[in-house]
């Protein structure tokens, strides 16, 4: 199925070819190249911003443009960015830029390092970078996507939350009163 999994793993059949199938339908090529274009435009980097998987995945697989993202972001974050050609080094780069993600990302928008080394699930990288994204104005850098929400913070005068208090009472009464006649039905 993915162009990118290693030689040594099996071709995925039945199930696996299933949910490996579910994966790369939820991925979305326009926001992928949107995303590639605004990467481009923070670090300053040239390469093809086509948002097809294939590419997507080729384009961040080594891990050191995710690097330089965060380095460009948050300068000195990645403190060094690996250029071997081993594999190890490789998975190493996009560990460091998910310790980076880590600080401001939900950890339920990260991905894990097979994710895109492999090209296992690149939605998942996509949904990680389009996080990033939206967060960029905290880093003094245009975003992408729509704006963080900052929160309404409300103050309640101690008349407020009485009356609140004493709905409660009268709603948990009336539940009581709900059950007992309830039960007095069924018998």
């Amino acid at each position: 199925m993915s162009a990118f999994a290693s030689s040594e793993r099996a071709e995925k059949s039945g199930i696996a070819l299933e949910a490996q199938q579910k994966i790369y339908e939820k991925y979305d090529k326009n926001l992928a190249g949107d995303i590639l274009q605004w990467v481009q435009g923070i670090t300053g980097q040239s390469f093809d911003t086509n948002g097809d998987a294939e590419n997507f995945v080729r384009v961040f697989q080594d891990g050191s443009l995710l690097c330089n993202l965060a380095n460009a972001l948050k300068p000195g974050s990645v403190k060094k960015v690996n250029t071997s050609a081993m594999a190890f080094k490789k998975m190493e780069n996009i560990s460091f830029f998910l310790k980076f993600a880590e600080e401001f990302v939900q950890k339920s928008e990260l991905f894990q390092t097979v994710d895109l080394y492999e090209g296992q699930d690149p939605n998942a990288v996509l949904i990680c970078l389009a996080s990033l994204a939206r967060k960029a104005e905290k880093f003094g850098r245009d975003g992408l996507g729509p704006k963080e929400a900052q929160g309404d913070r409300r103050e309640w005068t101690d008349e407020q939350l009485k009356a609140t208090s004493n709905r409660s009472a009268v709603n948990s009464a009336f539940y009581r009163l709900e059950i007992k006649n309830f039960a007095f039905f069924l018998i």
